[in-house]
C-alpha cells in the first residue's frame, strides 16, 4: 500500500514508511486511487526537504470536489482551529510531497473587516478601505502535519502559496490581491514560518471577534503578519489619497518603495525611517542636524538609531524586497560581491570597532561585505546582501590559528553567506538566471562545491587568485589554459584607475574545461570540474602592467562568443567600486559621529540605500534617456530644476528627459557638459541634489503657496 497521495516512486513505502496510517477514514468520489491519513502519534518522519520530492499544492475546488473531505479531515484532525468556519471568498490547497503524500493542507478566505495594525500600515482612508478591501486575502488556515519535521518545510510551502494563491484567486474572483495577512496566537505559537517567509509583523489584535458587540475582549490576542505581493502595496491601496499622505508624511515614493515595507513593527517607526532617507538624499553629505533640518528631526533621528528594532537587517529588509521585484524583470542578473572597510579611526571613542588596517596600525573601524545585483547593461537594481562586522582585535592578524578553523569561522564565510542569499532569490526568480560574481579573493573551494551542490542555483563565476594544480598531478591551471590555442581577439577599454587614463587594448583569449584538484588539508573532498577562461592584454604600453585575467565559472564556455561574454559579465564587477565610492565620498558615511557600531550600521542601511538610488539615477539616465523625467522626479523637483536652468518663471507644459534632468542636475554640482566630457558621474550628481532640494523647497514656497495661478503655463 502506498503512503496517502503518494506518487509512485519505484520504491515499495509499504514496510519501509515512517508513518502508521489509517486506511479508509477519507473519502475518495473522484478517480485518483484510495486516500488514507496519518494516525495521529504515528512515526516522525525527519528528513531533508530535497527528500520530500516535489512539493505540489492540489487545488480543493469545492464540496464536489473529492478531495474535499480529505482536507477538511486533516484540518479537523491535526489544525487546533478545526474546520470551522472561513468567511467571505475562499480558496483551498492540500499539500503533496512526491515521495510521502499529503503532508499538509491551506485555506485562503477574505480579510478581516477592521485591523487598526494593518490600516495604519497601509496608510489608508475609511474611503480607500472600503473600496479596495476586497484585493486583501486572509491566510486562515496553514498545516503541515505535526509527524513531518522538516527544516525550512513550512516557509518554503508558504512562498510558494502566496504565487500560486495569487494566480488563482485572481482567475476565481476577477481582482489580483496585492496583499496577504495571516494570524498567529500569542502564546501558542512563535510565528517562526511566517516570518522566514517574509511576512512582517505589524502588530497584534484586541482580543475581540466579529460577534464581540459588548466589548468583552475574550479571544486571545494574536500577532498580525502580512506579505506584500507587490513592491507597491500602499500606493495602490491608497490611490486618490497619494498625494495628500505623502505630503502630509513628507516623503517622496521612491522611499515609501526602498522602505515602506521595513519590519519595524511600529508604524511610526517606519515613518520616522522614510523620512531620514529622505533626508539623508537630499543632502547625502550633511551630518545628521544638518540633514535632518531641525532640532527636533535630529533627535527623532537618533532616537530611531538607538531602538533596538532599528537593525540593519531590518531596515534593509523592505529594499531586498524592491530590488528582487526589479530582478524579476531581467532574463540574467549579475550579484557582485565585493568587501570594502569603514575607517572611524578619528572618532576613537566610537564603541566596539575593530582593526581594518595592517599589523601594528592603529585603524580602527567596520568590515562590509556586500552584494549588489546588476542588469548586464550596468544598472545597478539594489542590495541584496549586507554583511557588516568588526573585527577582534585579539584574534587579528594571527593567520596560522585560522588555518585551523572551519570555514564557518573565518571571514572568507562572507563569500558563502552572499552565494546563499543570491540562490534564495535564484528560488524566487526562477525565470531570471543569477550569477555570483567576486574577484580574487573569492577564489575559495568551499563556494564552488556550494555553487555546484545544485543544478538549480546561481551560476559562479570568479577571478581565480590559485595556480591551482589539475587532476593530472603534473600540471596546474594557467600552465593548461596558457597551452591552448587563442581563441580569438577581443577589444575592450579599460576604464581610467588611479593617474592611469582610460585606454583600448586588445585581449587574447584562452578558454577550456579543468578539473581543480582540493587544496592542500582538503584532500579528501571532490575534485571541483569548472570552465577556465585565460584574457591576456597584447602590445600593453610600457608603463602599464599588461593586463590577465583568469576566470573560473560554473557555467559551460564551448565558443569564443560565450568566452566573451563572461568577461563582459565580470567587468560589470566595476560597478561596486563606483558604488563604494559613492557610499563613502557621497554619503560621507565614514564622517558619522554616532558613538557606538550599532547606531553606525543601522545608519549604514540607509546610507547604503541612498547612496544606491544617486548610482542608479546615474545609470538609468544613460540606459533610458528619453523617458520623461517624472520617472524620478516629482513635479515641484523637475520645475524648479527648468525654472532655473532656463531663468524663467513659467516651466514647459512637458517635463524634460530623464537624461536632460539628469544633465542639468550634475551641472548644479558642477558638471560642465563639454563635448568630449562624456556623461556625468555620480560625484557631480550627489552634489547637485542637494542644490535641486533647496530649489525645490523655495519652488514650493514661492509657486505653489504665494502665487499659485499668477505662474501657471497658459
Amino acid at each position: 500500500m502506498k503512503p496517502w497521495g503518494a506518487k509512485n516512486t519505484g520504491v515499495e513505502r509499504a514496510k519501509t514508511s515512517q508513518y502508521d496510517w489509517h486506511p479508509g477514514r477519507l473519502s475518495n468520489n473522484n478517480t485518483e486511487e484510495p486516500k488514507q491519513v496519518l494516525e495521529t502519534g504515528g512515526t516522525r518522519i525527519e528528513c531533508s526537504i530535497e527528500e520530500l520530492g516535489e512539493i505540489e499544492l492540489v487545488r480543493v475546488h469545492n464540496w464536489r470536489d473529492g478531495n474535499y473531505s480529505n482536507w477538511k479531515t486533516m484540518i479537523e484532525q491535526y489544525h487546533y482551529l478545526g474546520h470551522g468556519k472561513l468567511y467571505g471568498k475562499q480558496i483551498r490547497y492540500l499539500i503533496r510531497s512526491e515521495s510521502f503524500g499529503w503532508i499538509g493542507a491551506l485555506a485562503f478566505s477574505s480579510a478581516a473587516w477592521r485591523l487598526r495594525a494593518r490600516e495604519d500600515w497601509i496608510g489608508w482612508n475609511e474611503e480607500n478601505r472600503l473600496k479596495y478591501l476586497n484585493r486583501i486575502v486572509c491566510n486562515s488556515r496553514f498545516l503541515i502535519v505535526p509527524q513531518v519535521k522538516v527544516k525550512n518545510l513550512a516557509s518554503h510551502v508558504l512562498s510558494m502559496s502566496m504565487r500560486q494563491m495569487k494566480k488563482d484567486w485572481a482567475g476565481q474572483e476577477g481582482i489580483e490581491p496585492v496583499l496577504v495577512e495571516t494570524f498567529v496566537e500569542k502564546g501558542r505559537f512563535l510565528g517562526t514560518c511566517y516570518q522566514a517567509a517574509n511576512f512582517q509583523h505589524v502588530g497584534t489584535t484586541q482580543g475581540r471577534g466579529r460577534q464581540d458587540v459588548g466589548n468583552e475582549y475574550a479571544l486571545p490576542v494574536k500577532d498580525i503578519y502580512l506579505y506584500p505581493l507587490q513592491s507597491d502595496v500602499s500606493k495602490q491601496l491608497c490611490e486618490g489619497q497619494r498625494k495628500e499622505v505623502v505630503e502630509a508624511k513628507g516623503f517622496s515614493d521612491w522611499a515609501e518603495e526602498e522602505f515602506g515595507n521595513a519590519g519595524l513593527g511600529d508604524l511610526r517607526l517606519r515613518r520616522r525611517l522614510i523620512l531620514m532617507a529622505r533626508d539623508f538624499y537630499a543632502k547625502p553629505q550633511a551630518n545628521i542636524p544638518q540633514a535632518c533640518q531641525s532640532r527636533a528631526g535630529a533627535k527623532a533621528a537618533y532616537r530611531f538609531l538607538d531602538n533596538k528594532e532599528s537593525s540593519m537587517e531590518t531596515i534593509l529588509g523592505s529594499h531586498y524586497q524592491s530590488t528582487m521585484n526589479r530582478i524579476r524583470e531581467e532574463e540574467v542578473v549579475l550579484a557582485v560581491q565585493d568587501t570594502t572597510s569603514l575607517n572611524y579611526s578619528l572618532h576613537p571613542a566610537t564603541e566596539n570597532l575593530g582593526p581594518i588596517g595592517s599589523m601594528g596600525s592603529e585603524v580602527i573601524g567596520l568590515m562590509v561585505h556586500d552584494t549588489m545585483a546588476f542588469n548586464l547593461e550596468g544598472t545597478p537594481l539594489g542590495l541584496v546582501n549586507v554583511q557588516c562586522w568588526a573585527r577582534d582585535a585579539e584574534s587579528y592578524g594571527k593567520k596560522h590559528q585560522r588555518h585551523k578553523l572551519p570555514i564557518e569561522g573565518k571571514e572568507s564565510n562572507k563569500w558563502l553567506v552572499s552565494f546563499k542569499s543570491a540562490a534564495e532569490i535564484q528560488k524566487r526568480c526562477a525565470k531570471t538566471v543569477i550569477v555570483s560574481v567576486g574577484d580574487r579573493e573569492a577564489d575559495i573551494y568551499e563556494l564552488f562545491e556550494l555553487a555546484l551542490g545544485g543544478p538549480k542555483g546561481p551560476k559562479l563565476l570568479v577571478r581565480a587568485g590559485h595556480n591551482r594544480g589539475l587532476l593530472n598531478e603534473q600540471e596546474h591551471l594557467w600552465d593548461y589554459i596558457n597551452g591552448r590555442p587563442v581563441g580569438g581577439i577581443q577589444r575592450i577599454k579599460i576604464p581610467r584607475k588611479g593617474n592611469q587614463p582610460s585606454r583600448e587594448t586588445e585581449l587574447a583569449i584562452r578558454y577550456g574545461s579543468v578539473e581543480l584538484r582540493p587544496p592542500t588539508g582538503k584532500q579528501g573532498k571532490g575534485n571541483i570540474r569548472v570552465w577556465a577562461i585565460l584574457a591576456q592584454e597584447e602590445n600593453a604600453p610600457e608603463s602599464v602592467i599588461p593586463l590577465e585575467w583568469m576566470l573560473l565559472t560554473t557555467i559551460p564556455v564551448n565558443t569564443f562568443e560565450e568566452s566573451v561574454e563572461k568577461l563582459q559579465w565580470y567587468t560589470k564587477r566595476w560597478g561596486i567600486e563606483v558604488y563604494h565610492r559613492t557610499l563613502k565620498s557621497g554619503c560621507q558615511i565614514e564622517q558619522r559621529q554616532l558613538g557606538n557600531a550599532n547606531r553606525i550600521e543601522a545608519c549604514l542601511a540607509i546610507d547604503m540605500v541612498v547612496a544606491w538610488r544617486i548610482y542608479y539615477l546615474t545609470k538609468l539616465g544613460r540606459e533610458v534617456p528619453d523617458v520623461p523625467c517624472t520617472v524620478f522626479f516629482e513635479e515641484a523637483e523637475w520645475k524648479a530644476l527648468v525654472a532655473y536652468k532656463t531663468k524663467s518663471q513659467i516651466p514647459p507644459l512637458n517635463p524634460p528627459s530623464l537624461r536632460e534632468a539628469v544633465r542639468m542636475v550634475a551641472s548644479l554640482g558642477g558638471f560642465l557638459g563639454r563635448k568630449g566630457d562624456g556623461e556625468p558621474g555620480t560625484q557631480t550628481l550627489w552634489l547637485g541634489i542637494q542644490r535641486l532640494d533647496d530649489m525645490t523647497a523655495m519652488w514650493k514656497v514661492f509657486v505653489t503657496e504665494l502665487t499659485p495661478h499668477s505662474l501657471s503655463p497658459p
